[in-house]
């Protein structure tokens, strides 16, 4: 797969735009952070750290000059599959964070409920990411301003 193949069906070619990257930093930093609040159900924490998730392949994605179509169906897959690309994250962590993304759905659609474990595990994860994006995008001649 490359971003270029999937201009149109599910993604969007975007000018860069060091600001928005950087904005959607700081608020996947923010949600990681509210993940991390011990007063909140687990599945509140597993909720703040999925957003941070998301917010993180997003900046990626958008570091590379695309963007999801959200109309689509899908977009979340996209931005998941695509960090392989855009920052490299290894293949075996790009599967567990789609993981995530199904625990996410049965949770948000079916009610499922999400353990305390769970919680801890997505918000690992989403440190994970974050620390990996925000690497990639300093090493990244192209965002020196960041």
């Amino acid at each position: 797969m490359t971003l270029e193949n999937l201009l149109g069906s599910a993604l969007e070619k975007i000018p860069l735009d060091a600001t928005n990257i950087h904005r959607l930093l700081v608020a996947a930093s923010r949600s990681l952070a509210d993940a991390q609040l011990a007063q909140m159900s687990s599945e509140g924490r597993f909720d703040m750290a999925y957003k941070s998730i998301m917010q993180a392949a997003n900046a990626a994605l958008q570091s590379r000059g695309f963007r999801t179509l959200t109309s689509k169906p899908g977009h979340h897959v996209t931005m998941i599959q695509s960090l392989t690309i855009t920052v490299g994250v290894d293949r075996q962590f790009m599967i567990t964070l789609d993981g995530l993304r199904k625990l996410r759905n049965l949770s948000d659609y079916s009610g499922d409920p999400v353990s305390e474990s769970m919680a801890v595990e997505a918000v690992a994860h989403a440190k994970r990411l974050l620390a990996e994006v925000e690497s990639w995008v300093a090493d990244n001649s192209s965002f020196d301003s960041l």
